[in-house]
């Protein structure tokens, strides 16, 4: 039985033309360099990364202006503005008049200057205080403006001390002298020798209201004849 003889050839004769041919053919690889990795495809619905703000651009201020951390307290005149920028010329009273609550108490429009603040919040502190003659002029012991009741320029004298535009209490033939003469931009006083009111940011504050409602601030208005007006300085 015949074998089969298996010869194994040059691998040479295999790759090259002929293998009577002295040049051998080699293939060259080629060099890829690194693998190529894809990018992750972005996400659906996912939010865009935000872009960092140089902080050199973020503090460079305008030639000729002041930064904002260097200006001082805006005056009144600049709350104004501001107030009208944001709500509109037409919404001066909004931010400037008071409002009374459910519960016969002042509200502080968002334009009041802090003394304003000071006077509204303190009368409606003894705006259902009841009536007595003399009351809030020094009646109880070691007291100058607290009292459990109050006449009219008690009342009144009691809210301007809050906001520190008095010292004492005055009766309404001094309060007929006090401050500067003419109605005020946020707070009038009406006096003569026998009653006294004011009217702050467009509301009343007077003892004879609390008949109606029982308390001292009411938003209608009344007859102002043989009253002296006045106002506190600045207001």
């Amino acid at each position: 039985m015949r074998r089969r003889v298996l010869v194994a050839l040059p691998i040479a004769c295999v790759v090259a033309a002929g293998c009577g041919s002295s040049e051998v053919h080699r293939i060259a690889e080629w060099d890829t360099g690194p693998p190529y990795i894809p990018p992750p495809e972005p996400v659906r619905g996912a939010p865009a990364k935000p872009v960092a703000k140089s902080s050199t651009a973020a503090s460079k201020t305008a030639p000729g202006t002041t930064p904002e951390s260097a200006r001082g307290a805006p005056s009144d005149a600049e709350v104004q503005r501001e107030l009208e920028e944001a709500f509109g010329s037409g919404a001066g009273r909004s931010v400037d008049a008071a409002a009374l609550s459910s519960g016969g108490l002042a509200t502080v429009p968002p334009a009041a200057p802090s003394r304003v603040a000071a006077i509204i919040n303190a009368a409606n502190s003894v705006a259902r205080k009841p009536y007595v003659y003399g009351g809030g002029h020094g009646r109880l012991a070691d007291e100058t403006f607290v009292d459990t009741a109050y006449d009219c320029s008690g009342s009144v004298s009691f809210a301007l001390a809050a906001a520190g535009l008095v010292d004492s209490p005055m009766d309404s033939s001094t309060l007929a002298r006090y401050g500067r003469p003419g109605p005020g931009r946020w707070v009038t006083i009406y006096a003569n020798a026998g009653h006294a009111f004011m009217t702050v940011a467009g509301l009343r504050f007077d003892t004879s209201g609390r008949d109606t409602g029982g308390s001292r601030w009411q938003a209608d208005s009344r007859s102002v004849g043989g009253f002296v007006t006045r106002h506190p300085p600045g207001l």
